[in-house]
């Protein structure tokens, strides 16, 4: 088995949008440290780290060269990281990312991000459709409130979810 650590859309925007009148994502500060743990037992371990970043065409605000889309500065690719760049919220759809895992011999996943619902959410379900066996790092991945749920609520209801395409790993207790 040989496993691979990727990072969901941990990029500057979701984590300043409060500042932009947005909401702040759930336990922001505790996804940072958890995702940083994450990174260093994998890199000790010389598995490989992905960091998938959503980016619209250039010239959008949203683009990859865009300031607040680079992936948050206290969790920076290293050199020998790898970086793929998605337009959907299925990391696989239309990217590099099958391609490169498959590159690696990668076939267990370890995943952790935002959003929860959305990006998180899909690439689970996705790799595990494509036969990855994949480890969800439960309090690596995060969201804002909605309108009618509370961002906990809405992690505590994907975790029930996800449990048939995943299994749900304390970062504490994941292996590389």
């Amino acid at each position: 088995m040989k496993k691979a650590l990727l990072i969901i859309d941990m990029q500057v925007m979701p984590f300043v949008w409060k500042d932009y009148g947005g909401k702040a994502i759930y336990q922001e500060e505790q996804l940072l440290e958890n995702t940083k743990r994450l990174i260093d037992k994998a890199r000790q371990e010389n598995s490989p780290v992905f960091y998938i970043m959503y980016t619209e065409p250039e010239g959008s605000l949203r683009s990859e060269n865009q300031p607040l889309w680079q992936v948050h500065p206290q969790i920076a690719p290293a050199a020998q990281d790898h970086v793929i760049i998605k337009h959907h919220a299925d990391s696989f759809l239309e990217s590099e990312l099958h391609a490169q895992l498959r590159d690696h011999g990668i076939d267990t996943l370890v995943m952790c991000g935002v959003q929860t619902e959305y990006c998180v959410d899909t690439t689970v379900k996705s790799a595990y459709s494509r036969g990855y066996q994949v480890e969800l790092a439960k309090d690596c991945h995060s969201t804002y409130d909605s309108d009618e749920l509370t961002a906990e609520q809405i992690i505590n209801h994907h975790h029930r979810i996800l449990t048939q395409f995943a299994a749900m790993v304390h970062s504490s207790d994941v292996r590389f």
